[in-house]
């Protein structure tokens, strides 16, 4: 066991504790799967991230991305919070106009706009989902199948079942059983999109979330998303670039969202994420936010 640097950042928030934090070591050779395992499970965090030196041509570093209950082939918030480590370690990208992260599922890349970051998603495959599995998920939500709008499984590199709802309320409102959810095996993801609300609306939303941030003003968002992930060893992620890439390449190609759009997630769990959705004229979508470092030092591993 050796010291190894390591940095802790919060993803998806320019306000320190109010995003995802994402352990970060930025050294993980000489480390095998079960001690990689074994410290994401001690972290106890939806994600913890290792980096290693690249192996693909053209790639500035390789990450390995673990939650408590396995590893994963890609991530959002770990892919940014992971680069911003790896710059403030002193990481010099390739390429002037790009990093080029190097994970299971490819090459991904992040792009730079001032102190912010954004991730281009992977290639989306999409399907619809079982019938059955669907009405499985929807009692274990609490869900009315009149709630449900439309439904697609998504997978980018992490699978998701994504819904969308009728209205912001309904997502907020959601108290899942877990257990159920955990059995059934699927990541659940679930967005509305914002509707102009009555007079009692926005001050019932008022009231609600300034109980959640203590009345810290709110930006408006377009779409609001939770993320349950019981099947992973999290019950309820606080703010997921992989869930929201995946949700981007389905609801702007479908004609839900428009091409640039602002997502809220967290407030649930007291959290304020803020994530900037955007298909740029070649098609591409980049998943973008603020990142904070929030701890920095080493860990024996």
């Amino acid at each position: 066991m050796k010291a190894r640097a390591f940095q802790q950042v919060d993803v998806f928030t320019a306000v320190p504790y109010r995003g995802n934090p994402v352990a970060v070591v930025l050294d993980g050779s000489e480390l095998d799967d079960s001690e990689f395992q074994r410290f994401a499970q001690w972290t106890n965090l939806s994600e913890t991230t290792f980096l290693l030196p690249p192996t693909e041509p053209g790639a500035d570093y390789r990450i390995r991305i673990f939650t408590p209950g396995g590893e994963m082939a890609f991530a959002g918030h770990p892919t940014l919070g992971s680069c911003r480590a790896w710059l403030k370690a002193g990481g010099k990208p390739k390429s002037s106009e790009f990093i080029v992260q190097q994970c299971v599922t490819g090459l991904v890349t992040i792009r730079r706009d001032g102190a912010r970051l954004a991730f281009a998603a992977p290639p989306l495959k999409r399907t619809a989902p079982s019938p059955t599995m669907l009405a499985k998920i929807a009692h274990a939500l609490g869900l009315k199948a009149a709630q449900i709008l439309a439904a697609q499984q998504l997978d980018n590199g992490t699978n998701w079942l994504g819904l969308l709802l009728d209205e912001i309320d309904s997502v907020l409102a959601l108290t899942p059983d877990h257990r159920a959810l955990k059995e059934l095996g699927m990541k659940v993801g679930v967005a509305a999109i914002a509707q102009a609300p009555s007079p009692s609306q926005l001050i019932a939303r008022s009231n609600r979330e300034a109980r959640a941030f203590g009345g810290s003003g709110q930006g408006t968002v377009d779409l609001e998303v939770r993320a349950f992930a019981a099947a992973t060893g999290i019950e309820e992620d606080p703010v997921t670039g992989s869930l929201n890439a995946s949700l981007a390449q389905w609801l702007i190609t479908d004609g839900h969202m428009p091409e640039r759009y602002l997502v809220g997630q967290g407030q649930c769990l007291g959290r304020d994420g803020r994530l900037s959705v955007e298909r740029d004229k070649e098609g591409r979508f980049w998943i973008g936010g603020d990142t904070v470092v929030c701890i920095e030092g080493a860990v024996t591993l």
